[in-house]
C-alpha cells in the first residue's frame, strides 16, 4: 500500500484499462492509416464540357403504369465546375418536372450531389431513338 501513487501507473500490468482485447479498438495489432495513400481519381472528365450545356437525371421517380414514361427529375444547365465525387455546379438551371403536366421551372445557380446522379449527357448533339428492346406489338 505504501508504493501506491509511485511506480508504474494503475492498471499498466497487462497494457492498462484501456487495452485492446481481439484488436478491435485499432491498437498496435489492428489497420494503421497509410500517409502515402494515392488520390482517388475522378471516374469521369468531365473538363470538356464546362461551359457547356448538359443534362442530368437523379436517381429516384416512379414509372406510371399507362403513360410508360418515368417522373424522375432531370435538370438542364451549364455546367461550371465539379470535383472527384461527381458534385455538379450547374447555371442557368432548368427543371424538367414531369407530375401530373410536364413543365420547366427556371433555378438559376445549383449544387447538385454527385450519389444522387444516375445519368450526365451533353444536351448539343443529343439525339433520340427508339428503344430497340421495346415489345413489338
Amino acid at each position: 500500500m505504501a508504493d501506491r501513487g509511485r511506480g508504474t501507473a494503475r492498471g499498466s500490468q497487462r497494457g492498462g484499462p484501456f487495452a485492446s482485447r481481439g484488436g478491435r479498438h485499432g491498437g498496435p495489432q489492428g489497420p494503421q492509416p497509410t500517409l502515402d495513400k494515392p488520390k482517388r481519381e475522378a471516374i469521369l472528365d468531365l473538363s470538356k464540357y464546362v461551359n457547356a450545356r448538359i443534362r442530368v437525371k437523379f436517381t429516384g421517380g416512379q414509372k406510371h403504369q399507362k403513360k410508360n414514361h418515368c417522373s424522375c427529375k432531370s435538370v438542364t444547365g451549364v455546367l461550371k465546375g465539379y470535383d472527384q465525387l461527381l458534385n455538379l455546379v450547374l447555371d442557368e438551371v432548368q427543371e424538367q418536372v414531369q407530375d401530373p403536366e410536364p413543365r420547366t421551372r427556371t433555378l438559376g445557380l445549383a449544387v447538385l450531389r454527385g450519389p444522387t446522379i444516375t445519368l450526365l449527357s451533353p444536351v448539343d448533339g443529343l439525339e433520340e431513338i427508339s428503344n430497340p428492346f421495346a415489345l413489338q406489338e
